[in-house]
């Protein structure tokens, strides 16, 4: 067997090197692309306070997912596949960066003529997220899923809400509402997250912040837009707070009781009426102070 000459082996390994330059650049910019949708996501959100994530959710979140543009298949029995990103909150309540996530399932439950739509998760405690760091995650069976309230004040008393770990909304056309994920699975895309930040990068490693590689300005965009969403839903639930002190500790009126108890009270001391000696030293309407009359005593 010939062997090729050498300055044809050396062009055939320039070629594998640009050709693996050229991946690699292709799938960071893909990868930029899904952080630069789900900061959009997160952008929309905050703006539709009257039909967005309740300011409590968004603020005591262990976790959040955010899959834009997720794509429906079929049209009554399909499927449903989407790329997006998880990032959980550190111990001193700020964000992780966020690792790759792919979401796929049943179509049961997306709204009725829709080709796509953008999908939020929002993890109420941190068993779920253990399930899906160690590999995947079934809504509705490893974690008890629900669709979430809309409004910043919604309630979230039911007791579907009251029993599920997960929250989730989806908005299309420009309607956010709450939607059903029951049997979606929810797994780790390790190819998206070496391509970002490095070759055997676990999702753990991102969460910790001990991933070799340094995230592009779009991913990190994402945590930052994160942490603004949550600090204006902390504000918000403060803001509501004090305000609902401030009316708790208002004094309230007595019915019947006027105002202005001001005059009422000087009015009160100069037309009391006096008793004892002090009565017989004040004049009556008609006397005279100057030249009072004296009284003379009876035969």
């Amino acid at each position: 067997m010939s062997r090729l000459p050498r300055p044809v082996l050396l062009r055939i390994a320039v070629l594998s090197l640009a050709l693996g330059v050229a991946t690699s650049a292709m799938a960071g910019q893909q990868e930029d692309d899904r952080a630069r949708q789900a900061v959009r996501v997160l952008t929309d959100i905050q703006q539709i306070p009257e039909a967005g994530i309740p300011d409590k959710l968004l603020d005591e979140a262990r976790g959040i997912v955010v899959v834009p543009d997720a794509l429906k298949v079929g049209l009554v029995v399909g499927g449903r596949r989407g790329h997006g990103l998880l990032s959980v909150k550190n111990p001193d309540g700020t964000w992780s960066n966020p690792s790759y996530v792919k979401l796929t399932g049943g179509s049961i439950g997306f709204q009725a003529g829709v080709q796509s739509a953008d999908i939020v998760l929002v993890f109420r405690s941190d068993r779920g997220l253990d399930n899906i760091v160690n590999g995947k995650v079934t809504l509705g069976a490893d974690a008890g899923v629900a669709a979430g309230p809309v409004g910043r004040n919604a309630s979230t008393a039911t007791d579907g809400q009251l029993k599920a770990e997960i929250w989730s909304w989806s908005r299309a056309r420009g309607l956010f509402a709450g939607i059903a994920l029951d049997g979606a699975v929810l797994s780790i895309d390790d190819e998206a997250n070496e391509s970002v930040y490095g070759r055997d990068t676990t999702p753990r490693m991102i969460f910790e912040g001990r991933a070799t590689g340094q995230p592009s300005t779009a991913v990190v965009d994402f945590r930052d837009r994160l942490e603004e969403a949550s600090n204006i839903a902390r504000t918000a639930r403060s803001n509501a707070s004090a305000d609902a002190n401030a009316r708790a500790s208002a004094p309230r009126p007595v019915a019947g009781s006027t105002t202005n108890t001001a005059p009422v009270a000087a009015s009160s001391a100069t037309t009391a009426p006096l008793h004892g000696p002090q009565q017989a030293q004040q004049p009556s309407a008609f006397e005279t102070v100057e030249s009072p009359v004296k009284a003379e005593p009876l035969p």
